[in-house]
Order: C-alpha cells, then sequence, then structure tokens
C-alpha cells in the first residue's frame, strides 16, 4: 500500500526498519514502521491526481475503522461535499478480525445515521487467515467472515485472490455501487498466507493438512504471467526483464540503506516540565452574551415546544441580568460565542441534543409535527454551524468516529459527552491507542474534549465516576488537559480555552450532574464578560489566618464549604483545583504564600483512596511542598468498586469523609 499506493520509496522504508528514526518526518516516529500513517498522490492512467490518506494504526484490530470514518465525515464536510461522493472511505480488514471485533459491527452501524454517514465504505477483507493461527471453526460461528455486514444489507462480493483481473472487477463494482447509491459494499478476498503469522511462525504447527495444500501452491505472480503470456499480452522474456527489473531496484534500494549508519537518538537529559500555561484571552463582551441569550431564550422558527420547556428557557433571559448563570446557559454563551467568532462546534453522545439530564437543549421539536429548530444557529449572518447529534448506543466507535473527525478539522470544536462518565471505559482502547499517545507516536494532533459526568450522588457504582484515576494515569508531556470545573463560568471559559489555547490537545472534562441546576455552581455576568479560566480556585472567603487548607476538586468542594459555613470553622480554607493536569504548580504556590499559618493540608475526595485524583496528586505536591507542610489523604477507604450501592450507605460515608476533613 506504501509504495504502490501510496508513493512512498523503498530507499525510505528500508532505511525505517533499518533503526532510522527520521525526527524530520511528519509521519512521526515513536511506533512501529507498520504503523505509521502517510500521504501521497496516485497518479491515474488518464494523468489525474488522486490524493490519498493511509491513517496511522494501532495493533488493535479494526480500532482506526472508526477513526477513518470521522476523518472522511471531516473532510467532506470542510469540502461542503453533501452527496458524500468526493471523499472514500476504504477499510482494509483481516477475515479473523473483521468476524472477531465488535467495532466492525458498531462501525457498519454508523453507516446511515445523519451524523456519521460518509456516503459508503468500501470494505476490502484480505481473507488470508493472516489473524492468528486459529481455524475458521473456531474463529466464528457464521459460514463466511463477512456476514456480519448483512446488518446493514451491504452487497458482499466474494473473489479469488488467485485472479487478478476478477478482483480489479469487483472492486470497479463495488466503487460503481458506491457512488450509485451511497451504500457500504464489501469485497471478500479468498487468498491465503504462504508463512505464518510472521514469517517467522510455523503455521503447519496447527493447520498441517492446510499448509501441505499451500506448500503446492504456484505463487499468484507466477499464476498471472502464464496467463498473459497464453493470451499474447507479453512474451516470457519480457516478464522475466520485469522481474529481473524489479529485484534489482529493490536491492540497489537496500544496498544504498546500507552506506548510512542510523542516526543515535538523542534522549532527553531531564523530564518536560509539564507545569500549566493559562495565558489565553477567553472574555467575551456583555453585548455578544447578551445577543446570545435572546435567542436561546425563545423557540423560533414557528416551533410549537413543550410547555415546560418554554417556561426553562425563558427563565435564561434574566440570568446576566441576575448574575446567576447556570450550567446549561454557560455552556450555550460559550457555544454561541464561538459560532459567532467562526468556529464551529459538533458535539455528539447518548442523548447530547437534549443532555441527559434533560438541560441542554440545543435542539427545540415541535410538539405537532416533530419540526427541529436549534437557537445556536440563528445568531447571526455570519456565524459557523452547531452540529448535535444523538448517537447510537456505542462509546467505542463514536468515540472513535469523533476523534476522527477532530483529527481532520483542527478548527472545529469537537466534543463527545458520554451518557455517564462511568460509560468511557467502553472506549478505553480509543483512550489508550489514539487519545493519549497519537501525538507523541504519530504527531497526530486533536482538540476532542470528552464530557464525562462525574460525582458520588448515592446512584451506585456505575453511575458515579469517569475514572479520573486512569486519565491522570496516562498523563504525560502534556499530551492532554484534565479539568474537573466547578462553575457554569469556569466552564464557559474552560470551553473557549480549548479553542483558542495551543498546541492542539485533547481535554477531558469532569462534568457535574447535581451542580447543573445549583445555586452554588451559577456564575456572575462578570465572570463571563472578565473573567479568565482559573486553574485553582482559592476560598471564596479567604482567612489568611487559616490554619488547615483542604484541597480538592470537583462537587465535594461545595459539601466542605457548606460544612464550613454551617459550623463556623472559619480557621479552614477549601482549595478546588479545577485543572489537574497539566498541573499548575506556580497557581499552587502562590495560593500557599496567602496561608503562612497553615501548615495542616488535606486532600479530600469522594473517590475511593485508589481511585480519584490522590495518588497523582500527592507526586506532584511532593515535589513542591516545603518539608513542614505535609499532605494527608481524606476520602472513602480503598475499594475495588467506585461506590456504595445504597444510598443510605452512601450518605453516611459523605457524612464522615466531610467530618473527618475538619476534624481528623
Amino acid at each position: 500500500v506504501l509504495a504502490n499506493s501510496l508513493g512512498k520509496s523503498y530507499e525510505k522504508m528500508f532505511r525505517e526498519f533499518e533503526g532510522d528514526l527520521d525526527p524530520d518526518s511528519l509521519d512521526g516516529s515513536g511506533d512501529v514502521k507498520y504503523h505509521l500513517g502517510a500521504t501521497g498522490v496516485h497518479t491515474l492512467p488518464g494523468g489525474g491526481a488522486l490524493r490519498l490518506t493511509l491513517a496511522s494504526n494501532p495493533s488493535h484490530l479494526e480500532a482506526v475503522g472508526p477513526v477513518v470514518e470521522g476523518m472522511v465525515r471531516a473532510k467532506q464536510d470542510r469540502r461542503g461535499d453533501a452527496l458524500r461522493q468526493e471523499v472514500l472511505p476504504v477499510l482494509i480488514h483481516g477475515d479473523a478480525a473483521f468476524a472477531g471485533q465488535g467495532v466492525v459491527a458498531e462501525t457498519l452501524n454508523l453507516a446511515d445515521l445523519k451524523g456519521y454517514r460518509t456516503g459508503g465504505t468500501i470494505h476490502i477483507v484480505v481473507n488470508n487467515g493472516i489473524g492468528f493461527t486459529t481455524s475458521p471453526v473456531d474463529a466464528r460461528s457464521t459460514v463466511y467472515s463477512t456476514d456480519v455486514a448483512r446488518m446493514v444489507q451491504a452487497p458482499i462480493f466474494h473473489v479469488n485472490g488467485n485472479d487478478p483481473e476478477a478482483c480489479v472487477r469487483v472492486i470497479e463494482l463495488a466503487l460503481a455501487f458506491r457512488q450509485e447509491f451511497q451504500k457500504d459494499v464489501v469485497v471478500d478476498m479468498m487468498c491465503y498466507r504462504r508463512h505464518g503469522h510472521n514469517e517467522g511462525d510455523e503455521p503447519a504447527f496447527t493447520q498441517p493438512l492446510m499448509y501441505k495444500t499451500i506448500r503446492g501452491l504456484r505463487s499468484v505472480r507466477l499464476l498471472y504471467t502464464e496467463s498473459l503470456v497464453r493470451r499474447g499480452d507479453i512474451q516470457e522474456s519480457e516478464a522475466e526483464a520485469a522481474l529481473a527489473d524489479f529485484r534489482s531496484r529493490l536491492e540497489a534500494a537496500f544496498e544504498a540503506t546500507q552506506d548510512s549508519r542510523p542516526p543515535t537518538p538523542i534522549l532527553p537529559s531531564e523530564p518536560l516540565n509539564d507545569d500549566a500555561n493559562q495565558s489565553v484571552d477567553t472574555s467575551v463582551d456583555r453585548a455578544t452574551l447578551d445577543r446570545i441569550l435572546e435567542v436561546t431564550s425563545r423557540p423560533g422558527g414557528g416551533v410549537q415546544a413543550h410547555p415546560k420547556l418554554v417556561r426553562q428557557l425563558a427563565a435564561r433571559a434574566r440570568m446576566l441580568d441576575e448574575d446567576s448563570v447556570d450550567w446549561a446557559t454557560g455552556e450555550a454563551l460559550a457555544f454561541g460565542s464561538l459560532l459567532m467568532e467562526g468556529t464551529p462546534v459538533r458535539l455528539s453522545g447518548q442523548d447530547s441534543r437534549r443532555g441527559t439530564f434533560a438541560h441542554r437543549h440545543s435542539v427545540l421539536i415541535d410538539q405537532e409535527n416533530e419540526d427541529e429548530y436549534c437557537p445556536l444557529n440563528h445568531l447571526s449572518d455570519d456565524q459557523n454551524q452547531l452540529s448535535v447529534f444523538d448517537s447510537l448506543l456505542s462509546e467505542y466507535a463514536v468515540l472513535g468516529f469523533d476523534y476522527g473527525y477532530s483529527v481532520s478539522s483542527e478548527d472545529t470544536l469537537v466534543l463527545w459527552e458520554a451518557q455517564f462518565g462511568d460509560f468511557v471505559n467502553g472506549a478505553q482502547i480509543i483512550l489508550d491507542q489514539f487519545l493519549s499517545s497519537a501525538e507523541e507516536k504519530w504527531g497526530q494532533k486533536s482538540r476532542l474534549a470528552l464530557l464525562l459526568p462525574h460525582g458520588f450522588e448515592g446512584q451506585g457504582p456505575e453511575h458515579s465516576s469517569a475514572r479520573l484515576e486512569r486519565f491522570l494515569t496516562l498523563c504525560a508531556k502534556r499530551n492532554m488537559r484534565v479539568a474537573m470545573p466547578t462553575t457554569a463560568a469556569q466552564y464557559f471559559h474552560l470551553l473557549r480555552r480549548q479553542v483558542h489555547q495551543n498546541p492542539p490537545k485533547p481535554l477531558i472534562v469532569m462534568t457535574p450532574k447535581s451542580l447543573l441546576r445549583s445555586a452554588t455552581a451559577k456564575s456572575r455576568a462578570a465572570d463571563f464578560v472578565d473573567g479568565r479560566f482559573h486553574l485553582i480556585l482559592d476560598d471564596v472567603v479567604r482567612d489568611t489566618e487559616a490554619t488547615r487548607l483542604l484541597f480538592c476538586s470537583g462537587k465535594v468542594g461545595y459539601d466542605l464549604m457548606a460544612f464550613r459555613d454551617q459550623h463556623k470553622l472559619d480557621k479552614v480554607a477549601v482549595i478546588r483545583f479545577e485543572q489537574l493536569y497539566p498541573f499548575a504548580s506556580h497557581d499552587l504556590m502562590e495560593i500557599l504564600s496567602r496561608y503562612p499559618k497553615a501548615h495542616d493540608l488535606l486532600w479530600v475526595q469522594e473517590e475511593p483512596q485508589n481511585m480519584g485524583a490522590w495518588s497523582f496528586v500527592l507526586g506532584k505536591m511532593h515535589e513542591r511542598l516545603p518539608e513542614d507542610r505535609k499532605l494527608r489523604f481524606c476520602g472513602r477507604p480503598p475499594s475495588g468498586s467506585p461506590a456504595a450501592g445504597s444510598q443510605a450507605m452512601h450518605l453516611a460515608e459523605q457524612e464522615y469523609l466531610i467530618q473527618r476533613a475538619f476534624f481528623s
């Protein structure tokens, strides 16, 4: 694919396999060579040119499939390709993976959905048993490895890999069908592997009869050459000369790579400083904010919205004047201001149009005819567009799709929202193989933002934790940003900063549930007009005589402040980390300097001790705290489950940890 389709030179590939790190390569240099992506221009027989992109991909089979679909959708949207005929997704599969990896079915299920369709994908299944040594009877329950594609009624062509001209004909049919009907097409190329899973493997260990047959087969090249000679298309001497020429070019390319030793990699002498940088202006003038509220506080376009929703929207109109802007309105102000600045916004997820907690209502539905109206797309004549989609019930494929979209559309704010943050673990492969590591492995950049509802509120172990600890474990070299904002204005500035801060990095946001409508999380108008995102929020009633400092993130900060105020414990300050990574070392030391008498420091969290931010924060603060100040833990004891299943148990645990924060 690299050599014949994308035009990558043999010399370059041989040099890479010899160990040349090629630090200036745009393909990246932090992965094995057969994972690297590439771009090229293929010259067609008629003289036209076709631009090709090979996506970087990990060994996690089929994980790159939805990523490619997202990249294609973004390219189509940027080109205004409404018919989706100018950019073509091609996925090359193995037979074992196509049948065995569930993300294939998830990706097929994206094919005709409004927010994810790409006009049909050409699927090429190289059916040669390369996946592993397991026989087909142990690898699937279907007759063909491609039977999973019947779920979307895709035509499936089975073709003999020993017949190159038949393979070409089938591809022509597949492309013609795709262009005409905008549907997925599958080509199942029946062939074989002459060696094992790799050239050092011995497949006869487990499949002796099959490989006895394969050893007696003549190669495709020989069979096709004989066919051409018999037809009189070429002479045998011409075929031999062409083969000799090809081998000599390979030998010359290989010899050229032996004449130069690979460069010695230069290792960094010390770890990258991961301290945070916040020099980004994200304020918005009051007139713009007023315009956004004016449009979003009432239905438009003749839509008859639900009466309860009409009242809920009407309340937005007064929020700036009353200095009481809630979470959903803060988000609408962020989206609207970005749209008016020319930045497109894409949001997808389960129930994302209305919001899992019925707080967003970005798209209004007419109660009589179900016509739709998106207020944020009617702010001004020269604004960009908000696209909000309710996704299929998938995390893996949908997150992969939105990641791919963000890679190909860097100037778009792309957001994926989990129904509950807990469910993001269904997309762990995308997090590990792409979101956290793609820049270091392949030089691939993304601004994708993840919105993960997180908070311990007695809803049990499946609806409490977005597994903050897992994200923090993946953080290094400023590869992403992890935040847990606690006010509407903080969330507003965080979203705007994600667009305006460079270089692009993925953003992980632990979003609230109960705080969505809480009066304590509402913000003043001035916080939007004159404010910015604060990495750490100092106590709202700062007392420089405080002797105990309670550090925390998220909702528990409000519980601590309420208990402190109720019991008049004036010598205790509550300090909220709004961004956990990159770590705000400078801000931390500045805040500590305001409390010279505070030597009793606690990290307070709702999560069990082996989860949450404790281990991460302890390591970061231990390096920076003076010797006379030590950090202690206050939270739930270590546990294998994120949260209690009983509401009564949750309340008892919560009351106990809050009291311990003040009296332990």
